[in-house]
């Protein structure tokens, strides 16, 4: 070996040192200790220098592997202690990790896909883990995707690879919450659930069973997975897992332990020790998804092996405990039987059988206990099967209070204890059973009185009968007496049972019935501190009293104590689970430890209590009562009164689409009466035309069924109706007249607006003439008038450059009358002139109103002629609805004359009608064109 090491250490050739290597690997399984000592340091050295040459890697890891796994061989456990071999492994795996660079290596080389570096890289890795799991954890969980890398061994293609990687995750994820959760956010459910189902689920081998046990690592007492886990959906996945065919023997080893941790698994999930709002959400999933139905089907098939039915119950328990929604399903499941029988019953016959397995009985036990956790239905439903009223007087079916008031008398104590235990569960926390339950009468032998339960239950516990028997029948009065008045005034009642206790307390008796004495106690102190004093010879102070003097207070405090003292208390106070190791262990109840803890010291202060002291606490206890029940009142009233508010809510909305549904109703009916009345008063019409017409055939005929009277009605009816006809071809032929009269002063209108608007075009052209001679005679009469002003200018001057000419000459006077003329004859010019533009404007004048008198006569015109429009498209509507109608009236006087054919009334044929109004049509117009 040491020559070796040399060898690994100074060759300076691969193939020397690779050789080396692998004769180490070779003598690492039989001289361990020698090569862990020696090879070591320069293996760790071959990995950090060699990575290159995969081989050479391969061998080292190998050798690692073989000197720090305690996988040994036989011969060498048969040489070695298991002691000294688990130190050694756990001594050189601490030597590696001390260098945490080693682990990070090892982490490095199993991301390499070569197989022969990454198979024994898994190995090495899983079995560091193993011998020093939290240093290692601790060192990849700071190591940079340390996880990561691991998780992806799970993707490997390699079976081998992939399988290894499991077992690694297993010994990486134990005990270590932070790792836990790492894995499960890498993907580790999806994956672990998919190599399940391509492995072939509870039928698969090996390789699912490790995979189950990677999941419950990841799951258990993990909060943060279990709901990552509900909320990916992954419940659903698991409920293939459960499906049984109706053979079912002949189950291997490995398909009974599979489904044995697939239960678990579910269990892990429902567990009672998990919050309760989680365990809640759980369960209603598991109900949604059909895995609880899938579970109570393994329950009733048959051919199932005893312990995955006694683990199947246990799963089936924690999935309806508490849950209402489960609780009712699992009470609805029934055998199958014939007659099918309830479920519960069938297992309570299981749990009250002797010749039935332990753990199975156990099992059942559980089942009931959670079946009756918060369900006062389910409770109540078990304690009525006791009470007189519903018992089943044929006994053609056995009840599940039948069966464990059998179990509560058999002579097997164990049946004793889990029927007292179970029946005590059905009274808890419910104090309105508890007073039911002392109706309960039974008949002890033929002739003999019947005698009520509690009777019974304290008369066994007189006889001496066995110890277990005599606990589990202490529970169950304890059970039933606390916070029960009434029922502590029946115990005190038998004036046998105060007596015995005072007696069992008083004996100073061995260790086994030490127990016996502190229930004993247990059920006096209940006996006094729920005492209502309505028994006058054993009231408070009175019991007191008694103690005081038979047993001692002090004495009665101790006796009182043994129970919290003893051990099976202990055990059966830390789960809900009855687990026992044998019969002779299953003593205390789950629920019964929770009572004695809190009524220990309240009896405790009870006995040492002063009676005015007591009678300050009935008052303060009254008061509270009436203040509770004065507040349970007003809570029932609340909740009455919600109840009524969406009973009325619902009855308002039915009612109101009842209202709905009726108005449509009534509204198609209507629609449908009128469309009768109709075809009614059509048929009437045309069977009164038709009577018109064939008054020859009498009045009193039937034919196909149809009386006289309603052939006459319809022949009424088309008399009617023919009437009808021939009033709207009136109206219609009154419609032509008026649209004829309408065109023809339209065309009157037409020609009016002609000659209006000639005669409006001429008098503009008129006037246009008079206008351009106006201006012609304003410029004359401007140039007249300049020439004028021209004359009387020159004759100015002329008068000026003359003064000495005398006036009476011949010439002067020639000219002068010459200019004077000319003035004159001027001036009648222009006064002529003027007159002539003086008319000229009073004609325009004229002309102008006479334009506008014809321009608003065009206006109203044209108003006359747009209403004159209108009541000719509205006559063409009219005429064209008229049509229509006739139409109508045509097809339905057709329609009805089949009818009267088929009815067999002779009708005329319809040439001869329209003959016969084409006809009345030709009067008509004849007669309009003489008026």
């Amino acid at each position: 070996i040491q020559k070796l090491c040399d060898r690994v250490a100074s060759s300076t050739l691969l193939d020397d040192r690779r050789d080396a290597v692998r004769a180490l690997k070779s003598l690492s399984k039989k001289y361990r200790l020698e090569v862990g000592i020696q090879a070591m340091e320069h293996l760790i050295h071959v990995l950090q220098m060699d990575r290159s040459d995969s081989e050479i890697i391969g061998y080292a890891l190998d050798t690692l592997y073989n000197v720090i796994s305690n996988d040994l061989e036989e011969e060498e456990q048969e040489e070695n202690s298991p002691k000294q071999v688990d130190d050694l492994g756990s001594q050189f795996a601490e030597i590696f990790i001390k260098q945490q660079e080693n682990v990070t290596l090892l982490l490095t080389l199993v991301e390499e896909f070569d197989f022969h570096v990454r198979w024994p890289g898994v190995k090495l890795l899983t079995s560091l883990l193993k011998q020093q799991g939290p240093q290692v954890q601790q060192i990849i969980l700071v190591s940079p995707r340390g996880v990561s890398r691991l998780m992806d061994l799970l993707a490997d293609s390699r079976e081998v690879i992939r399988n290894d990687g499991v077992l690694l995750l297993q010994q990486l994820t134990k005990s270590n919450a932070a790792i836990q959760k790492i894995v499960a956010f890498e993907n580790a459910f999806e994956r672990l659930l998919d190599i399940i189902t391509e492995e072939g689920n509870s039928d698969g081998g090996i390789v699912v069973e490790d995979c189950l046990l990677l999941l419950q690592n990841l799951l258990k007492n993990n909060n943060s997975n279990q709901n990552f886990f509900k909320e990916g959906s992954y419940i659903q996945r698991m409920k293939p897992w459960f499906e049984v065919g109706d053979d079912n023997c002949g189950w291997s080893a490995q398909k009974v332990t599979n489904l044995h941790l697939m239960l678990q698994l579910v269990r892990v999930l429902v567990s009672p020790t998990n919050p309760p709002g989680a365990t809640s959400s759980c369960q209603k999933a598991m109900f949604h998804c059909g895995l609880l139905q899938q579970l109570c089907t393994i329950l009733m098939a048959t051919g199932v092996p005893a312990d995955i039915l006694t683990e199947t119950i246990n799963t089936v328990s924690e999935v309806i405990r508490g849950c209402q929604t489960n609780q009712d399903y699992f009470a609805s499941v029934n055998a199958p039987s014939n007659p099918p029988r309830p479920a519960i019953v069938v297992l309570l016959m299981s749990m009250v059988n002797e010749r039935q397995p332990f753990v199975l009985r156990c099992a059942v036990l559980y089942c009931f206990q959670c079946f009756l956790y918060k369900n006062q239905k389910g409770q109540g439903e078990i304690v009525s099967t006791l009470l007189p009223s519903t018992i089943d007087a044929t006994g053609n079916s056995v009840s599940a209070g039948q069966l464990l008031c059998g179990g509560l008398f058999s002579t097997d104590s164990l049946s004793n204890w889990c029927a007292a235990v179970a029946l005590a569960h059905a009274l808890q926390e419910n104090a309105t059973l508890k007073e039911q339950l002392l109706r309960v009468q039974l008949a002890t032998s033929i002739g003999n009185p019947p005698v009520s339960l509690l009777q019974q239950c304290t008369n066994i516990l007189s006889q001496g009968s066995k110890v277990q028997t005599r606990v589990g029948l202490l529970m169950l009065l304890c059970t039933w007496l606390s916070n029960c008045s009434i029922a502590v005034t029946h115990f005190l009642h038998n004036p046998a049972n105060v007596p015995f206790l005072t007696g069992q307390i008083a004996e100073n008796l061995g260790e086994e019935e030490q127990l016996v004495q502190g229930l004993c106690a247990l059920l006096l102190g209940i006996s006094i501190y729920y005492n209502d004093n309505s028994l006058e010879n054993y009231r408070k102070e009175k019991l007191k009293q008694l103690i005081e003097k038979r047993i001692g207070r002090e004495n009665f405090i101790e006796k009182l104590g043994f129970i919290s003292k003893h051990e099976l208390y202990s055990r059966a106070a830390q789960k809900p689970q009855p687990s026992f190791s044998s019969p002779d262990h299953m003593m205390f109840d789950h629920e019964f430890t929770k009572l004695v803890k809190e009524l220990e010291g309240v009896i405790s202060k009870a006995i040492y209590k002063s009676s005015e002291e007591d009678k300050k606490e009935e008052e303060v206890k009254k008061t509270l009562e009436q203040h509770d029940n004065i507040v349970t009142h007003y809570k029932k009233v609340i909740r009455e009164q919600d109840q009524e508010l969406e009973e009325l809510k619902q009855r308002v909305n039915t009612l109101t689409s009842q209202n709905e549904q009726l108005q449509a109703t009534v509204t198609q009916q209507v629609s449908q009466i009128q469309q009768h009345k109709d075809q009614y008063n059509l048929l009437k019409v045309q069977l009164g035309k038709d009577t018109q017409h064939h008054n020859s055939h009498g009045d009193a005929f039937q034919m196909n069924g149809i009386q006289v009277e309603e052939v006459s009605k319809l022949k009424e009816e088309l008399e009617e109706w023919k009437n009808k006809h021939e009033a709207l071809q009136g109206q219609l032929r009154e419609k032509d007249s008026v649209i004829e009269k309408l065109k023809s002063s339209q065309l009157e209108m037409g020609t009016t607006e002609q000659s209006s608007q000639s005669s409006r075009s001429g008098s503009s052209e008129h006037n246009n003439e008079l206008q351009k001679e106006l201006e012609m005679l304003r410029t004359q009469v401007q140039l007249q008038s300049a020439e004028i002003l021209k004359l009387q200018a020159e004759n100015q001057k002329l008068q000026v450059m003359n003064p000495s000419v005398d006036p009476v000459s011949g010439d002067s006077a020639a000219g002068t009358l010459s200019s004077s003329e000319l003035e004159g004859r001027l001036q009648q010019e222009i006064k002529e002139l003027q007159s002539e533009v003086k008319a000229l404007s009073e004609e325009k004048e004229s002309l102008k109103q006479h334009l506008d008198s014809t321009s608003s006569t065009v206006a109203i015109l044209q108003d006359e002629k747009s209403k004159l429009q209108q009541e000719v498209a509205e006559s063409k509507k009219e005429q064209d609805d008229l049509l229509v109608l006739l139409a109508d009236q045509d097809q339905k006087l057709s329609a009805l004359k089949i009818k009267l054919k088929d009815l067999g009334v002779p009708v005329e044929d319809e040439d001869d009608i329209e003959s016969g109004d084409q006809g009345d049509e030709d009067e008509d117009g004849d007669e309009e064109e003489q008026d």
